[in-house]
């Protein structure tokens, strides 16, 4: 698959030219339909082949590797906040992206540019057509911050797998602290249909001589967790409620800025306190505990030096993460103003832990016979019923579907909750349409909202005049 025509990458010359950004988004796009035909395990498997093609733009990274069911993203915001209040430059790849494809490589938190991403990706691009290396577009993400990485002189990296672990393509960046925030049965098809299996798939990510910082796990995952670093060598391994502990309180309240929640951090190379955790939730609380082990990991190992105390909590403190309870508090969508309120829990886990959180904003917006709305979407695989049960059943419910080739049709989703015993159900052809149906259903000053994909949540903040960040 050769770049648009109207990107022409060699000049009569020889020299340059650069790609438009636009061009790059539509090879992503086409790269999930795999044209090339191969099998999901070729694919993977030539993510090494890339980077050694590229010549190994990855070598001389530093730093963690983030995986999980839930939680990901966040205990990145949180790591990339700490190891910059170091004093440290460092690189950062979230996964997946809200609104567009150069969200996901970010230095000291911020987005590339459109430029920048676009030279990065035409030289890995051009190197798999050169060599012959057709990659799932998560090998093209990881592989495309590994050599921005390098053309920018960042030698510091954060880096979050997509799905599973052992199979990741940003394992294949060597970083040598691996971090589990939990585990939780999603993805399946691709993972296995147990907990056990989804353990598994998660913590092979661990090799020889890492550092490994386990977040709190279901019994049955630790045990799984257990039984695959035994078959490692050479392992540091530090574990939440054992090597790892945390406490959270709320401080403050009337006649100042507000109650604001403080974390103190227990690990093996010292006590954290009066950490302020800014993100809304309990959840958060221990997402902060997680990424500040992995970040005294990372100065165990000499990858950086220790955060001095009060710029560590500045930092935190001006930590947020767009699309997990984010809430628009002055929403237009045409003559339509309210609150929005998005996040991007993608399973019934997810959902669940959140949900005391929305049910807390309804209590200022819920009115006699305008209740909150929700506007939901997801992927085909996923269990629709379980996303939805932690929320009540009564809420009017808007069904649409987003531009991502694996989202369920809104009739689907329909027929396939007919069961579920929920209020009020209508379908939308796309999320700006969806939207404005929620709109009216919630009436003037009301509240929507958005939940099921990380794609409804960006597709949503566009819709919204929100920009990428």
């Amino acid at each position: 698959m050769k770049f648009p025509v109207t990107a022409s990458r060699r000049a009569a010359d020889g020299h340059h030219r650069g790609v438009d950004y636009q061009d790059c988004v539509t090879i992503l796009e086409k790269v999930h339909e795999n044209p090339s035909g191969l099998p999901r395990r070729v694919r993977q498997a030539n993510v090494a082949r890339l980077l050694a093609a590229l010549g190994r733009p990855e070598r001389g990274l530093r730093g963690m590797l983030v995986v999980g069911t839930n939680g990901k993203g966040s205990t990145c915001a949180f790591a990339v906040s700490a190891v910059a209040a170091t004093g440290a430059r460092v690189g950062s790849m979230p996964s997946p992206h809200l609104q567009e494809p150069r969200e996901r490589i970010r230095i000291d938190g911020a987005p590339v540019t459109r430029a920048e991403y676009a030279a990065a990706f035409t030289e890995v691009w051009e190197a798999v057509e050169r060599d012959h290396l057709p990659v799932l577009a998560q090998g093209l993400h990881a592989t495309t911050a590994a050599v921005h990485f390098r053309q920018s002189g960042t030698s510091l990296a954060v880096a979050e797998a997509s799905i599973g672990g052992s199979r990741a393509a940003a394992r294949e960046l060597d970083l040598d602290v691996k971090v589990v925030t939990g585990i939780g049965l999603d993805h399946v098809r691709l993972l296995g249909g147990s907990l056990a299996h989804v353990a598994r798939a998660k913590v092979e990510a661990a090799q020889d001589g890492d550092h490994v910082v386990l977040g709190r796990l279901d019994p049955e995952a630790a045990s799984v967790a257990a039984q695959v670093l035994k078959e490692r060598s050479g392992l540091s391994v530090w574990r939440m409620d054992h090597e790892i502990r945390y406490t959270a309180r709320t401080v403050g309240g009337a006649g100042d800025r507000g109650p604001t929640t403080l974390v103190d951090v227990t690990t093996p190379r010292g006590v954290h306190r009066d950490l302020p955790c800014p993100l809304a939730g309990a959840h958060q609380h221990h997402n902060l505990a997680v990424a500040i082990a992995a970040v005294d990991a990372m100065a165990e190992r000499g990858h950086i030096r220790e955060p001095e105390g009060g710029r560590l909590r500045a930092g935190l403190a001006a930590t947020s993460w767009p699309g997990r309870l984010e809430l628009v508090p002055e929403a237009r969508l045409g003559d339509w103003t309210g609150r929005v309120l998005l996040d991007g829990a993608t399973n019934p886990q997810g959902v669940t832990t959140v949900a005391p959180e929305i049910l807390r904003h309804t209590l200022t917006t819920e009115r006699p016979g305008r209740p909150p709305v929700l506007v939901f979407s997801a992927f085909k695989e996923k269990n629709v019923s379980g996303m939805l049960a932690p929320l009540p059943a009564q809420w009017p419910l808007v069904l649409t579907r987003t531009n991502s080739h694996e989202t369920a049709d809104p009739a689907d989703l329909r027929s396939r909750l007919a069961s579920a015993g929920r209020g009020p159900c209508v379908t939308a052809e796309d999320t700006p349409a969806a939207l404005h149906r929620a709109g009216d259903l919630a009436g003037p000053g009301g509240l929507i909202v958005v939940i099921g994909s990380h794609r409804l949540v960006g597709e949503a903040r566009t819709a919204l005049g929100l920009p990428p960040v």
